[in-house]
Formats: structure tokens, sequence, C-alpha cells
């Protein structure tokens, strides 16, 4: 199951601009809501990954 967050956005002059609640630092844009949405995707993603190398193992564990 993959994890749901909240997507915060709104309109600028020339972008949608968003955010994830959970995850205030992370920040993007869009020309198209759509478009925010895959970039806040690709965003988070980014920073969940950094430092983890190229081969790596999954796991799911009970918290």
């Amino acid at each position: 199951m993959k994890p749901k967050m909240t997507m915060l956005y709104w309109k600028s002059d020339k972008f949608w601009l968003g955010k994830i609640l959970e995850h205030p630092e992370i920040m993007t844009q869009g020309e198209t809501l759509e478009e925010l949405e895959e970039n806040i995707k690709d965003a988070y993603l980014l920073m969940a990954m950094d430092d983890v190398p190229e081969e790596y193992e999954t796991k799911e564990i009970a918290i």
C-alpha cells in the first residue's frame, strides 16, 4: 500500500504552487494541477531516496 499524504496548493500569477503537509520542506510548482502533482511526487521521491545507494532492498515491517 502506497503512503497517502496531503498536498496543499494554490494558484500564483503564473503557476500552481504546492507543498506536502506532512513534509513542509517539500515545495514545488507546475503549470497545471496535474503537473504540480507529478512534480511534488518526484520531489518527495528525491528527498526520500537521497543518499540511498542504487542497489538497495526493501522489507515491510509492522510498527
